[in-house]
């Protein structure tokens, strides 16, 4: 007998696995979803990911052969932790704090993650900042039995380029597979909002759902603010706009709440600013369509097209879209630097998968699998659940990616635009100037609102207090801040950074 143990996430191809598992169509989502993952794993067994779409983590445990089965979506979408205790136990689920709560868990603070932490600015890699708790990386399933854990790649992120194909062709299969999956992502009888920004990956979203519904974050300081750009794609696409305002107090004041629900901490400020979106919009709706994923695929920053200038000196420096401090800055600030731990060694082994591509494949691979990973699907899952609030990704999709894979850089980035072919898909059902428009980013104004003594005063007391104390040298960290305060605004990203952190570890080992 097969039995669900823990699951979390959603079947895009429900009604074809339906279909070939033999299971009843009519069933709810809340008792098909279950059925589909035993029967799957009772016909293809390891393999069964490999004929389903969406997002999930699950555990399944095979009474007949008393084995313990575990496995994470193809791009970790959906996290999934395990935790070995010293009596041989198996801990594990979907939240870090399930597994705090179970019987054998010691909390311990793993340290060596701060120093890796100061430079990605999140948690990359297999290891958590508590000590034993693991994540099972995306693309991977875990065996436990006979107290012994095996963990195998089923999927692995390669790049085949195919140069038969103009852009126009790549820009048709981008759109017919999207027109593909979006009747996949939700059901008739439910209903979806759609998260808006001024770029084109939610306006595209947006534009191929039925969401009649959107919602925008803006700012009073209209440099930081596209929400009027929100608003006006909107209106061009016939669907009504909320926008929620985001004040400084707001924002400093749900930093502790954010921390907490993270589960580790993640020094991404559009984090906090995305907790906001998802508790305004859980208040009217439990379901709601993001854009993540086509950036990374189909070469969306504006850094990817320094990729050939780079070379194959990547390997060299490029561990993902951040790395905000050097190991000589850590040194400086840090009580227990430990030489040889470099964020660098994370990526090797994606290097020495992509040893034959060019440099933009080897960018994109890092961040699909790191980035992607530790930073914005941790993000989305972490502050959705916390807000009640069901995320459905329709970009990040194998199949999405799979026309990624072969897609020539060329119809990736060129020297004027970033995201060509993916652009000229979205134009189909998008006005030039939104499918086009200029890439900005998830915006906040932290650089400024850091440096104003009317909001900074629990950073400049985290600085000083006894948990810095324990990490860093208080006077150097202190004198980083003061250089920020004093106009250096570049320095915002490293406090922020190690204010993060700080919170952190106030609400999980000094409040509880």
């Amino acid at each position: 007998m097969i039995t669900v143990k823990e699951y979390r996430g959603h079947i895009r191809n429900w009604s074809a696995l339906c279909d070939e598992l033999g299971i009843d169509k009519t069933l709810s989502r809340e008792e098909r979803e279950p059925q589909i993952l035993v029967k799957a794993y009772e016909t293809w067994g390891t393999e069964m990911a490999n004929h389903m779409h969406g997002m999930f983590a699950f555990a399944l445990w095979d009474d007949e052969a008393q084995k313990l089965f575990c496995l994470r979506d193809q791009f970790g979408t959906k996290p999934f932790y395990y935790y070995e205790t010293k009596d041989g136990k198996l801990l594990y689920g979907t939240m870090i704090r399930q597994i705090m709560e179970q019987d054998g868990f010691e909390k311990e603070l793993n340290e060596d993650m701060l120093q890796l932490y100061l430079s990605l600015t999140y948690v990359a890699g297999e290891d958590t900042f508590f000590k034993g708790v693991k994540k099972l990386l995306p693309g991977r399933y875990l065996i436990w039995q006979d107290g012994k854990i095996t963990i195998e790649r089923y999927f692995t992120p390669e790049f085949h380029p195919d140069e038969s194909k103009s852009l126009e062709d790549w820009a048709d299969e981008i759109h017919e597979t999207i027109q593909k999956i979006f009747p996949e992502v939700k059901e008739d009888n439910e209903v979806a909002e759609s998260f808006l920004s001024g770029g084109v990956d939610s306006s595209y979203v947006l534009a191929m759902s039925d969401a009649k519904r959107t919602g925008s974050c803006g700012y009073e300081d209209e440099r930081f603010d596209e929400s009027g750009l929100a608003k006006k794609t909107a209106d061009i696409l016939g669907r009504e706009n909320e926008r929620c305002l985001i004040t400084p107090e707001e924002y400093f004041g749900i930093v502790p709440y954010v921390m907490y629900n993270m589960e580790q901490p993640l020094g991404d400020a559009s984090a906090i600013a995305f907790t906001i979106a998802c508790n305004e919009t859980a208040k009217h709706t439990k379901l709601c369509y993001s854009g993540e994923g086509a950036d990374e695929f189909f070469g969306g920053y504006n850094m990817y097209r320094n990729a050939e200038r780079y070379g194959d000196n990547l390997k060299t420096f490029y561990v993902g879209n951040t790395n905000i401090m050097k190991e000589d800055e850590k040194k400086q600030i840090l009580k227990n630097y430990k030489e040889g731990l470099l964020p660098i060694d994370l990526v090797k082994d994606i290097y020495a998968e992509t040893e034959d591509l060019d440099p933009l494949a080897k960018m994109s691979n890092v961040d699909i699998q790191i980035w992607l990973e530790g930073d914005i699907y941790l993000n989305v899952d972490k502050m959705s659940t916390a807000a009640g609030l069901e995320i459905r990704m329709p970009l990040t999709d194998r199949r999405i990616f799979d026309i990624a894979s072969r897609m020539p850089s060329k119809y990736k980035v060129n020297e004027e635009q970033n995201k060509v072919a993916f652009r000229t898909a979205a134009a189909k059902v998008l006005p030039e100037e939104i499918a086009f428009r200029k890439k900005l980013g998830f915006i906040v104004p932290i650089r400024i609102w850091m440096a104003d003594s009317r909001y900074n005063q629990d950073v400049r007391a985290k600085f000083r207090s006894n948990i810095a104390e324990k990490f860093f040298k208080v006077d150097e960290i202190n004198k980083i801040f003061d250089e920020y305060v004093a106009g250096d605004s570049d320095l915002w990203r490293k406090v922020w950074t190690i204010y993060t952190f700080l919170v952190w570890y106030d609400e999980y080992f000094e409040k509880r």
